[in-house]
């Protein structure tokens, strides 16, 4: 991808980090207020809050993928974009989860979390955990712990990498748990441009890991056999989908549903400065309730 790099979101930095992140951060945060209102009513369930990708601070550049790069994010936008832990536990007052999990791949970013987060700590009567590693399998740590009691717990899982890091056998674990789950799709920024003009798929791999599918199945859904005429005679081209970050945001809704009963039909969508959409912040649950009050919060955001 080097040598695309010059055409990918040449935003200004000064334009990044302000109205999609807090978009972002402002809609879940208004889900973890209801959320724990509600399940106050329930004090049988144990709640569990899981951050997939809490790591927070600066980062080295050694460390920054293309897809950050290509971001142009600043430390301090940074620092707005993985703001959640701060934002959940400064709203919650006298309501709390009964386990809160914070994982990221970079340890060093997570030890500053770690430290950002010790004046929540010391209040909380409840254990802060910071697990470094692959969020794939602590997402399947966490279905196995789930299913082994499965009426004990319930949690809110929260996935905005940013980029294709989660795989769809990791979210698919979650199945048959309570389990209400936000994830932000890298459609616009990543998926997108993956899935080239010409059908070449060269990143297929990536894409049936993140999807679930077939590269067939991924081909059928996103291109299109048409006859073009030529001065030979007709020929058969393939044609990417018209809107097709529009239809990568419906696949996924259309993927969650084989695992969860409900799945919001117009997911938040969070744009650039020109109106382009780069990513979408998906809500799916078990719970019709819960969708519902999703619902109300993307359309008030």
């Amino acid at each position: 991808m080097k040598g695309n790099n010059k055409n990918i979101l040449h935003e200004p930095k000064s334009e990044w980090g302000g109205i999609w992140t807090e978009r972002k951060l402002e809609a879940f945060a208004k889900y973890v207020s209801a959320y724990l209102n509600i399940m106050k009513k329930y004090p049988y369930w144990e709640t569990i809050y899981f951050d997939g990708f809490a790591g927070s601070g600066t980062r080295k550049s050694n460390y920054k993928s293309s897809v950050y790069l290509q971001l142009m994010l600043t430390e301090q936008e940074e620092r707005l974009y993985k703001g959640a832990a701060e934002t959940v536990l400064s709203l919650t007052d006298n309501l709390t989860f009964d386990f809160h999990y914070f994982i990221d791949s970079n340890e060093d970013s997570l030890e500053k979390l770690k430290e950002r987060l010790t004046d929540f700590q010391e209040k909380s009567p409840n254990d802060f955990q910071f697990r470094p590693g692959d969020c794939n399998q602590h997402l399947l740590d966490l279905s196995k712990a789930m299913k082994s009691k499965k009426n004990k717990y319930a949690s809110l899982v929260l996935l905005d990498p940013f980029g294709m890091q989660i795989s769809w056998d990791s979210i698919e674990s979650l199945k048959e748990t309570r389990t209400d789950i936000w994830i932000l799709i890298p459609t616009g920024v990543i998926v997108n441009r993956l899935l080239d003009k010409s059908c070449k798929l060269k990143s297929s791999k990536k894409l049936q890991s993140f999807f679930g599918l077939s590269k067939e199945e991924i081909i059928d859904y996103f291109y299109q056999k048409k006859v073009k005429a030529t001065l030979f005679g007709e020929e058969e081209v393939i044609i990417k989908v018209s809107k097709p970050i529009e239809k990568i945001a419906e696949l996924y809704s259309e993927r969650l549903k084989t695992i969860w009963k409900f799945v919001i039909d117009k997911p938040l969508r969070l744009e650039n400065s020109r109106g382009v959409p780069i990513f979408h912040f998906v809500f799916a649950s078990n719970n019709r309730a819960a969708v519902k009050i999703a619902k109300q919060i993307i359309k008030s955001s």
